[in-house]
């Protein structure tokens, strides 16, 4: 089964200095359809202006994960971490028993696009811990390239949960296919560009659920950027 989330029916939020879509209920919005996927909580699609951002602000007991496609996003936190994350690079912070942060825009001349992911963690009140790693485009030009994972393999960054986050980027009509275990189940978000997904066309923004599949296979309709989240 797949069932596919379309953007322009995500929730949506313009502070005049950050355009946000909300794949699932988030602040303001909420619909009691979507609120998650398995342990897939938020998926918002941020856009920045610069030189703006998200004052300091607390989370507990939740895996957060950034990934950027254009700009700089600036962190700091309150366990002392000072970083630029840029596209490529991909970012964990577990909140657990609470942690303070910010996020700017590290350029005052251009926007930063991100997707801001967040995963329920298997285990509340860890202590607070932050990763961040890059993931070379040439790692993830035509493949899935697991960027983070519960057991931090192939370089993964480390998440509190049984999930697998794959990152690709591919070439138009190029075609990559992933294997679901059984009682597995998958999302596929596009961040730029077009796909098939199992012979449905999705756009920039939309997402998709599925379940009862042995695989996901995706093709490329135009160059594209996608994430493909395996999940318990």
């Amino acid at each position: 089964m797949i069932a596919v989330r379309k953007s322009e029916a995500r929730g949506h939020a313009d502070r005049g200095w950050l355009d946000s879509y909300h794949t699932f209920s988030f602040a303001n919005y909420y619909d009691p359809k979507h609120m998650n996927f398995r342990s897939l909580r938020v998926i918002n699609e941020d856009v920045i202006s610069p030189g703006k951002g998200f004052g300091t602000h607390g989370h507990r007991d939740m895996e957060i994960i950034t990934y950027v496609l254009e700009g700089a996003l600036e962190h700091k936190d309150s366990l002392g971490t000072g970083a630029i994350i840029k596209p490529g690079e991909v970012q964990r912070m577990s909140a657990g028993t609470g942690i303070q942060h910010s996020e700017f825009n590290h350029s005052q001349t251009d926007p930063v696009h991100l997707l801001q992911i967040w995963i329920l963690p298997d285990t509340n009140g860890l202590p607070p811990s932050y990763e961040q790693k890059d993931f070379p485009l040439a790692e993830r030009h035509g493949k899935l390239r697991l960027v983070a994972a519960r057991d931090a393999r192939d370089g993964a960054v480390k998440i509190h949960q049984d999930v697998d986050l794959y990152a690709a980027v591919l070439d138009k009509n190029s075609r990559v296919v992933h294997a679901l275990q059984p009682n597995r189940h998958a999302w596929v978000q596009v961040a730029r560009g077009g796909i098939l997904l199992d012979g449905l066309t999705l756009a920039q923004g939309d997402g998709a659920a599925i379940s009862d599949r042995s695989e996901v296979a995706i093709e490329a309709t135009e160059d594209a950027e996608i994430l493909l989240f395996d999940l318990a």
